[in-house]
């Protein structure tokens, strides 16, 4: 599929911010983790925005079919946010979900760190979305595609974790491969954790 992708600017974190928050709004992980006993979700746009500039100011964002879907990656030595950006993610998780939630958010996002590969040098894909007004035509395969070859031409590899099971076959069909995984804090769902060597070019 021949889909144009290209590195974000900053008129174009917005929109990268709405893709993410429509497209995990029934994550089997995320939407129980910033699940609320009101059952609202105008937070969810705040929180992913943390992660969205994180990768942005790395140079890690990545958009396909003009704003359809949006890829968020860190490179090799970076992290999703800094210092100061984790300091006020916790305080937003208290304010948005009490500090009950915000406890089980903290306990989830150790489970991840303590699942996330150190050993190698990698790019680290946090986040793949595709607004659900453009689901089903593989844009966000396509982007994910142009990303890792870029990767490739690096030399680098590529680790993911993966909330939903059925996204699980799609990241196998571009190379990955499952190498553990672990479990959600409030409803135990499985996360996956998966890996993609280096290919070669051709």
């Amino acid at each position: 599929m021949d889909v144009q992708a290209r590195q974000a600017t900053s008129r174009d974190v917005d929109r990268a911010t709405e893709i993410i928050a429509l497209a995990f709004l029934d994550d089997p992980v995320w939407s129980v983790a910033l699940a609320r006993s009101d059952e609202t979700t105008d937070h969810h746009r705040a929180y992913w925005r943390y992660f969205v500039d994180g990768a942005h100011a790395q140079g890690g964002l990545w958009l396909a079919g003009d704003g359809a879907a949006v890829s968020v990656w860190i490179p090799p030595g970076g992290s999703e946010l800094s210092g100061p950006a984790l300091a006020e993610l916790a305080a937003f998780n208290r304010r948005a979900l009490g500090d009950g939630g915000a406890g089980e958010m903290d306990e989830l996002y150790e489970r991840f760190e303590s699942n996330h590969p150190a050993a190698e040098p990698h790019a680290y894909l946090s986040l793949l979305a595709t607004h659900p007004d453009f689901r089903g035509r593989g844009i966000g395969q396509a982007l994910l595609a142009e990303n890792l070859a870029r990767w490739d031409r690096l030399g680098l590899p590529s680790y993911l974790e993966s909330t939903n099971p059925a996204n699980d076959h799609r990241y196998e069909r571009a190379g990955f491969r499952r190498v553990g995984s672990f479990r959600a804090v409030r409803d135990d769902a499985p996360i996956t954790t998966m890996w993609r060597p280096a290919q070669a070019a051709g």
